[in-house]
């Protein structure tokens, strides 16, 4: 039987290429080999640390994933690849599967979709953290005009005030303590600011730095009886957080966003594949290259991830090719 190279995380803080079987696909499922994978800084980060809390293990799982948190388990979902086996039509097919790190690797064909001729291998791999931009401004539900504070320049962060500022007469400004992010913001059309430096009274503050100060900071910048959608995900971390002062008389809502489950009100219609195929379709805009920070061969995860996951100033979506 043929064999395929894995990343695994093999105990928290350490992690290893495995070779494992690699089956023919079956009626309905397609051979994928890889291109290029994403990392994903915020979840995968927690994952490799050995920080996804026991009462999250069922939700945390991921499509593909095997072996079960702490570890062993092997975890992630950013592949573009090629199909080169399966039914005749899908032959050569560039897809996005929601897959950890394998250099090729068996998945059904409604779990694969096609990536646009005009979006990139890397920036394709950007989809599933549009997918979450996307569902955190449903959740906020911005309007027209708002005035909106992103916190966190991280690549969630950034795709969401993207997304956010191409809404007719909104002010977005994205706040991170990285001086360094202010061009990206620029070039996703926001305003750049510090966190002390950031503009109040702002009508929806979106959270998405993964840090206690940051949030703290879009509860002291939301005007009266605005929200505050908190988009990031802290994993093991008691947050502590300052509900005293004006947080009742300026009647905040402070609201959690998570895309495993979308808005009720498109619960029924938005399936995961449509979904994804407008994070694809949304990224046909260049712009959002100015994500992609960095890349390394695949070989080279094991000796990256620790680094990556200490969350090194100055990388955004690091990128893994699979020559």
């Amino acid at each position: 039987m043929r064999e395929a190279q894995a990343f695994w995380v093999v105990a928290p803080g350490l992690g290893e290429i495995r070779a494992q079987p690699l089956p023919s696909p079956a009626p309905g499922e397609l051979l994928i080999r890889a291109r290029v994978s994403a990392i994903s800084r915020g979840s995968e980060s927690l994952v490799f640390r050995g920080e996804v809390p026991e009462s999250e293990w069922r939700r945390m799982r991921c499509p593909f994933q095997e072996g079960e948190f702490p570890a062993p388990v092997k975890y992630g979902y950013s592949v573009v690849g090629i199909v080169e086996e399966g039914p005749v039509e899908a032959l050569g097919r560039r897809v996005f599967c929601l897959h950890p790190h394998q250099d090729r690797f068996i998945a059904p064909e409604d779990g694969v979709i096609d990536v646009p001729d005009d979006v990139p291998d890397r920036r394709a791999t950007l989809a599933a953290n549009m997918e979450t931009a996307v569902n955190g401004l449903w959740d906020a539900t911005p309007g027209p005009g708002d005035r909106i504070a992103v916190i966190g320049a991280g690549v969630v962060g950034c795709l969401t005030a993207a997304l956010a500022a191409r809404l007719p007469g909104a002010e977005v400004e994205l706040i991170d303590i990285d001086p360094n992010r202010e061009s990206i913001a620029t070039a996703l059309g926001c305003r750049f600011a510090a966190p002390c430096k950031a503009c109040p009274e702002a009508d929806l503050v979106i959270h998405a730095s993964g840090t206690p100060e940051g949030l703290s900071t879009a509860l002291a910048i939301a005007g009266f009886e605005a929200t505050v959608l908190e988009m990031s995900w802290y994993g093991t971390r008691t947050v502590p957080l300052a509900l005293g002062g004006a947080f009742h008389s300026r009647r905040l809502t402070l609201r959690s966003s998570q895309v495993g489950a979308v808005p009720a009100v498109r619960r029924q219609r938005w399936s995961r594949q449509r979904r994804l195929a407008l994070a694809l379709s949304l990224l046909r805009d260049p712009v959002f290259d100015v994500l992609l920070s960095g890349e390394s061969a695949f070989a080279a995860l094991p000796e990256l991830m620790p680094r990556l996951a200490r969350s090194p100033a100055g990388v955004l979506c690091h990128t893994l090719r699979y020559d």
